[in-house]
């Protein structure tokens, strides 16, 4: 099965042309250590779904990313955002490549409805594009 992954709206997305999945993941996994950012989760949906459905699906594979010190500071000023925690970052293999995109932090933190806690959704935007422009050179 192949995919047309796309750029979603809610998504920081780029995509890597010139490599495999598996040659993909450990360097997102080092963009985003660069940025400060630990992979707590790591998700292959491919073999999940062929394991639980018995379906084939494209190689997709989820990583639920975190800055500590962020995290803390966001989960001291409103305990409930753990709920939007981490921040999931898809590799997923299309029909051009590889794709990487990211959970905008912008977009995401709307649900809150605290202006005050913009500036770390920024915060980590803005580490999040660092993470994924790394992976361009």
């Amino acid at each position: 099965m192949t995919l047309s992954f796309g750029q979603p709206a809610y998504g920081l997305t780029r995509r890597l042309p010139d490599l495999s999945l598996d040659a993909a993941i450990p360097r997102v996994v080092e963009a985003l250590a660069g940025q400060g950012f630990g992979v707590l989760t790591e998700i292959d949906v491919e073999a999940t779904l062929k394991k639980k459905l018995d379906v084939d699906f494209a190689p997709y594979t989820i990583l639920g990313a975190c800055n500590p010190p962020i995290a803390h500071q966001a989960l001291s000023e409103e305990p409930g955002i753990g709920l939007l925690l981490p921040c999931n970052v898809v590799v997923v293999q299309d029909d051009d490549g590889v794709v990487v995109s990211a959970i905008d932090p912008l977009r995401m933190f709307t649900v809150l409805d605290r202006p005050d806690i913009e500036p770390l959704a920024q915060q980590v935007r803005e580490l999040l594009l660092a993470a994924l422009g790394s992976l361009e050179g």
